[in-house]
């Protein structure tokens, strides 16, 4: 099986402060992989690595056997990598049609000069990428608030607008930093229906970062454990819940039993973790 992603040896310093320190793992094309550990473990950090928005200090990453190590996140789009914020990145100004519009920014080929001949093309494919955008509105059941302004929505709407901004750029790899934080039971049912059926029926491998280890068993075919930036585990996810380093990194203790974010751990000291 071919590999959608795979991150060789990635460290990452803040001046003294050591982010990442030599992780490696591989994600398998059509995957639905999870990223978890406990709070500032590295894990937004290494999802910044693989979209770009932060430079490895050391090792590499390849999409689909390119090094992209270097390349800025602008360039990553076209490739087909999108993905969602752990904070919300929305314009709140605009309506929920245009946010997801943007995602489509990188798709329009039109230039300057057919742009100004509006009626000979650039309606045309405006009206394609529209059609395309109606498309993820009707999946995410985004319809009652299409011509809403984002940031009148609730936090679980807004949550479910941006995922479909990142769908609207067309990505073969989505990476989804915890997109179902803050959300209460029924909104995170339909963000991991959501989130399976991305994988399943558009045919996306998925990087996620998720706390509620109850979605993490249920929706993932492997999981990758970090702790103090470095990682700890791999494998499919009750083997990887079962690991005492694992229960260890979450619990404090290995004869505990890893279930549900209820047991996980309050915040640690800033000077403790770097996120």
């Amino acid at each position: 099986m071919e590999h959608a992603l795979e991150v060789r040896n990635v460290s990452l310093r803040f001046g003294g402060v050591r982010a990442l320190s030599e992780v490696s793992f591989a994600v398998n094309d059509g995957e639905l992989f999870s990223i978890i550990g406990p709070n500032g473990a590295g894990k937004t950090s290494i999802v910044n690595c693989i979209s770009g928005r932060y430079r490895p200090t050391e090792g590499q990453l390849f999409y689909r056997g390119r090094d992209i190590t270097g390349l800025k996140p602008n360039a990553r789009a076209p490739l087909g990598i999108g993905r969602t914020f752990q904070n919300l990145a929305l314009f709140h100004h605009m309506s929920v049609l245009d946010n997801i519009m943007v995602g489509r920014h990188h798709l329009l080929k039109n230039n300057f000069l057919t742009g100004a001949l509006y009626w000979l093309g650039a309606r045309r494919e405006e009206l394609q990428h529209r059609r395309k955008v109606e498309e993820i509105i009707d999946f995410l059941d985004l319809q009652s608030v299409r011509k809403a302004t984002a940031g009148t929505l609730s936090y679980g709407l807004r949550k479910r607008v941006e995922l479909a901004r990142a769908m609207a750029l067309e990505p073969k790899l989505i990476l989804l930093d915890e997109p179902m934080a803050g959300m209460n039971f029924e909104e995170k049912e339909d963000m991991a229906r959501y989130i399976v059926d991305l994988n399943e029926e558009f045919g996306m491998t998925v990087v996620m970062i998720e706390h509620d280890m109850g979605v993490v068993m249920d929706i993932s075919n492997r999981v990758v454990v970090l702790d103090f930036g470095r990682k700890i585990a791999e494998g499919e996810p009750a083997a990887v819940l079962a690991d005492p380093h694992v229960k260890r990194a979450y619990l404090g203790e290995e004869d505990e039993v890893l279930t549900y974010p209820d047991d996980l751990p309050s915040n640690p000291p800033a000077a403790e973790r770097v996120a």
